[in-house]
């Protein structure tokens, strides 16, 4: 198993990030982007994993959910796991794609973009 340090795969979340369009990003509402080594035991409950390998998790009311009365309310939360992408990675190349890859898809949850429609465009 590929290990980086904690720090190191923050600034690759926050490239991830950083890499996003500008336009896309000032959209982006009430949200927080979180990392922790593995996934706990009530987000995996969450989303019906038993087994397999959790990447990284939307917690929250999606863009497209939202109603006008959306206000005064804790922020949205995207985690990712960094043990869980360490685990499926060889090479440190493979971490910062899995990274990109993941924050990616967790952002599209909050735009409202289903796992389905994902899997369409090649980001599940």
């Amino acid at each position: 198993m590929l290990t980086v340090s904690e720090s190191e795969f923050d600034d690759l979340v926050a490239q991830a990030l950083d890499s996003l369009p500008d336009d896309l990003m000032a959209v982006m509402d009430n949200v927080e982007v979180t990392v922790e080594a593995l996934p706990s035991a009530r987000q995996l409950r969450a989303v019906g994993v038993r087994r397999g390998t959790l990447l990284g998790l939307y917690e929250g009311i999606p863009l497209t959910e939202r109603n006008s009365g959306y206000s005064m309310v804790l922020p949205d939360k995207i985690t990712i796991f960094q043990r869980s992408i360490e685990n499926m990675c060889a090479t440190h190349a493979q971490v910062v794609a899995q990274v990109r890859q993941t924050v990616i898809h967790e952002v599209a949850h909050h735009f409202g973009i289903s796992d389905a429609r994902l899997d369409e465009l090649g980001w599940s």
